[in-house]
C-alpha cells in the first residue's frame, strides 16, 4: 500500500495524472459543445465546406429574405428518404435565414394523394404565398441540373450545376410580388436573340419577354415596360424612329446594344445623338486594361452607383472587339448623361486608316427629366386656364451597351467569374421601379468535395485532436523533468 502511494505521490505521475485528467476535463467540454450545438439554428449548425460553396447563400437572397414582409410556404413533395442530401440540406438553411419562410415535408409515398393535388409526381418544391394568392413549383431536376450532351457522347447525363439559391430566391420573388414587367424585343433588323442564360435570369427577376415588330405595329403597346434592342444590324425606318421617339416623350424606357451593322444607321445615331450619346468609327482597343496584351479583349472601368452594383463581386466584366461611344453637346438642360462603363485614357479609337486616343464609353444610361403641361381646354377664363394647368414629370431613360460581347455566351458561359451578366441584369433591372435584380446563377458540380460540416465534427475535432496535443505535450514535459 505504501509502494502504491509512493507511486502517485512521485512529481512524474503527478505530471501524468494532470495531463490525465486534463484531458478528462476537455473531453467533457466537448461532449457538452455536442449537446448544444445540437440546438443551434440550422444556419450556425451546417458550415459549409464544398469546394464550390453550394450552401453558401448570397447578399442578394439574404437581404430579400431580411425584407420579406408576407408568408411565404415551402411545401417538399418527395419520398424523404430519397431526396438528395445536398438538397435537404440547402433548404433547411435557406429557411432559417427568414422567420416569414415555413417548411413543411410531405412524403409521397405515403399520403399520395398529394400528388394528384398538385398535379405532379414528386420530387419537387411547391412554392406559395397566401397574401398573393400565388404559387409556382420548382423540380428537383432544376435545382441538381444535368449535362445531357454529355449522355451522347459517354451514354450518361452527368450532373453539371447546383441551383438551389438561385431557384428559391426566384420563385419567393415571383410569388411574394404583385405585378410582373414587360419586356418588348423588336425585330426585322438581325437582332440577336439571347441565350439561355440570359433568358434565365430575365425570368428569374420575373421579366416578360416578348418580340415585336416595328414595322407591323403603329405603336409600342401599353403594357411596354422596356423597349429592347438587341445588337440590330441594320438601321431602323423613318417610321420606326418616329414610334420610338414617340414612346420615349411618353416616360418610355428603350434598351439598346450596339451590333455589327453593314451600313450607317442615321436613325439610331438620331436616337442616340437626342439622348447625348455619339458612336464612334473603328473599333476600341485598351493599351492599359486589356487581357494577356490583346488590346481589343478590355476590361473597363466600372462606374457603378446604387442597385447598379448589387452583387458585383471582383469588379471584372469583359468586352471583345468593341465599339466606343462619346458624349455628344445638347441644348437639353433636363438631359443626364451617366457612364457606368468606360476604358482607360489608354483607349483607342482604331479605323483602318486611323487610330485616336481618348477614353471612350461602353456602356452609358441617358435620362431626360419630361414636363408635360395639360390645360383645361374648355375654361375661358385665364385664371382658370392657369388654375387647371398640371405639370408632372415623367424621366425617359436610355440604356446603351457599346458590344454585344458583354451578354455572348462564348464569354459568359466560359468565363464564370466575370461580372458580365449579374452587371447585364442590374442594367435591365434598374429600368422599372420595384425590380431588383435577383437572379443568382447557378454553381458548378465539377467537383467531388460538396459536403456541409455539422457542428458535430467541431466536437470530433475537440474530442480527439485537442487531448491528443495535450497528451503529447504532458509526455514530452514528463520526459523533459525526468532528464532534469
Amino acid at each position: 500500500m505504501e509502494k502504491i502511494k509512493k507511486m502517485f505521490s512521485s512529481k512524474s505521475s503527478r505530471n501524468g495524472t494532470y495531463s490525465v485528467g486534463l484531458a478528462v476535463i476537455v473531453i467533457a467540454i466537448a461532449i457538452v459543445i455536442n449537446l448544444v450545438a445540437g440546438q443551434l439554428p440550422e444556419k450556425v449548425r451546417n458550415i459549409d465546406i464544398s469546394s464550390n460553396n453550394l450552401y453558401d447563400i448570397s447578399s442578394v437572397s439574404t437581404k430579400m429574405l431580411k425584407k420579406l414582409d408576407k408568408k411565404v410556404d415551402l411545401k417538399v413533395i418527395a419520398e424523404q428518404d430519397s431526396v438528395d442530401t445536398r438538397i435537404k440540406t440547402f433548404v433547411k438553411k435557406y429557411a432559417a435565414l427568414s422567420g416569414k419562410v415555413k417548411v413543411e415535408w410531405v412524403d409521397s409515398v405515403l399520403h399520395p394523394s398529394i400528388l394528384q393535388k398538385y398535379n405532379t409526381d414528386g420530387n419537387v418544391i411547391v412554392v406559395s404565398c397566401d397574401a398573393t394568392g400565388k404559387s409556382t413549383t420548382i423540380s428537383f431536376s432544376d435545382i441538381i441540373q444535368s449535362d445531357y450532351y454529355s449522355y451522347y457522347t459517354t451514354g450518361s447525363a452527368s450532373e453539371s450545376s447546383f441551383d438551389g439559391e438561385g431557384q428559391l430566391t426566384s420563385a419567393i420573388n415571383y410569388v411574394t410580388s404583385e405585378e410582373t414587367s414587360k419586356i418588348y424585343r423588336t425585330s426585322g433588323h438581325g437582332e440577336s436573340t439571347f441565350s439561355s442564360s440570359v433568358s434565365d435570369l430575365l425570368t428569374k427577376n420575373n421579366l416578360e419577354t416578348e418580340e415585336i415588330n416595328l414595322s407591323m405595329s403603329p405603336e409600342i403597346p401599353d403594357d411596354c415596360d422596356l423597349l429592347f434592342l438587341y445588337a440590330p444590324t441594320s438601321d431602323i425606318t423613318d417610321d420606326e424612329k418616329t414610334i420610338i421617339e414617340k414612346y420615349l416623350s411618353d416616360g418610355g424606357k428603350v434598351y439598346l446594344i450596339l451590333g455589327d451593322t453593314t451600313s450607317d444607321t442615321p436613325n439610331l445615331d438620331g436616337i442616340m445623338s437626342d439622348y447625348g450619346l455619339k458612336k464612334v468609327s473603328g473599333y476600341i482597343a485598351d493599351t492599359q486594361r486589356c487581357y494577356q496584351g490583346n488590346y481589343y479583349a478590355i476590361f473597363p472601368q466600372l462606374s457603378l452607383s446604387g442597385d447598379l452594383g448589387s452583387g458585383i463581386s471582383n469588379q471584372m466584366v469583359l468586352l471583345l472587339n468593341s465599339p466606343g461611344m462619346e458624349k455628344t453637346d445638347t441644348d437639353n438642360d433636363n438631359l443626364t448623361v451617366t457612364p457606368f462603363m468606360q476604358t482607360s485614357d489608354s483607349g483607342y479609337a482604331v479605323t483602318e486608316n486611323d487610330q485616336t486616343q481618348g477614353q471612350y464609353i461602353l456602356g452609358a444610361v441617358s435620362t431626360n427629366a419630361i414636363s408635360a403641361d395639360s390645360s383645361d381646354s374648355d375654361s375661358e377664363d385665364e385664371d382658370d386656364k392657369s388654375d387647371a394647368t398640371d405639370t408632372d414629370t415623367k424621366t425617359a431613360r436610355l440604356t446603351v451597351l457599346a458590344s454585344a460581347s458583354m451578354i455572348s455566351s462564348d464569354i459568359t458561359d466560359q468565363l464564370t467569374t466575370l461580372d458580365n451578366l449579374t452587371l447585364f441584369v442590374n442594367s435591365v433591372t434598374e429600368n422599372f421601379d420595384n425590380v431588383n435584380n435577383v437572379a443568382i446563377e447557378a454553381k458548378s458540380l465539377s467537383t467531388e468535395t460538396n459536403t456541409p460540416m455539422h457542428a458535430g465534427a467541431f466536437s470530433i475535432l475537440v474530442i480527439f485532436i485537442i487531448p491528443l496535443a495535450i497528451l503529447i505535450l504532458g509526455v514530452v514535459i514528463w520526459m523533459r523533468r525526468r532528464k532534469a
